[in-house]
């Protein structure tokens, strides 16, 4: 139904957003890991995000084509990919530790905690913001149910 479309991609933010938070929360806690089961050191992680598109049904089409619009319509968002970031990582002289090279530094992961926090801070309101949004559509289709009565 069409009242409950903005619910629906209100909510494909919040789990979008969530697979975000949960993408930066493991760059913070890998923030130090110079060794992976890949070898190397840590690389930051990001989320890859698309709309979702719906082609409109016939009447819909019909309506749309009579205002001028004739184009899909978004339902939202959703996540396609996790990718990796392939930047180095800093060097650091460090001889002593287990993961140096011949020349003794160690590769560090290329996680910067501050704008990992910033980047949370984003999922964060946009997350909230969804959620107000579907707390909003709720009240919207409460009161319009009431009208009836």
């Amino acid at each position: 139904m069409g009242m409950f479309l903005g619910i629906d991609a209100s909510a494909s933010g919040l789990t979008a957003e969530r697979l975000r938070m949960d993408v930066i929360s493991n760059n913070i806690a890998n923030s130090n890991t110079t060794r992976t089961e890949r070898g190397g050191a840590y690389h930051r992680r990001y989320v890859v995000f698309e709309p979702r598109e719906r082609e409109p049904k016939s009447f819909e089409q019909t309506l749309m084509r009579a205002v001028g619009m004739s184009r899909q319509t978004s339902e939202g968002v959703r996540a396609v990919a996790i990718e990796e970031d392939d930047q180095p990582g800093p060097l650091v002289y460090d001889p002593g530790h287990p993961d140096a090279n011949a020349d003794g530094y160690v590769e560090k992961p290329n996680v910067n905690i501050v704008s990992e926090m910033i980047d949370m801070i984003t999922a964060q309101r946009a997350y909230e913001a969804n959620s107000t949004a579907i707390n909003a559509a709720k009240t919207m289709i409460t009161k319009a149910l009431e009208i009836g009565k």
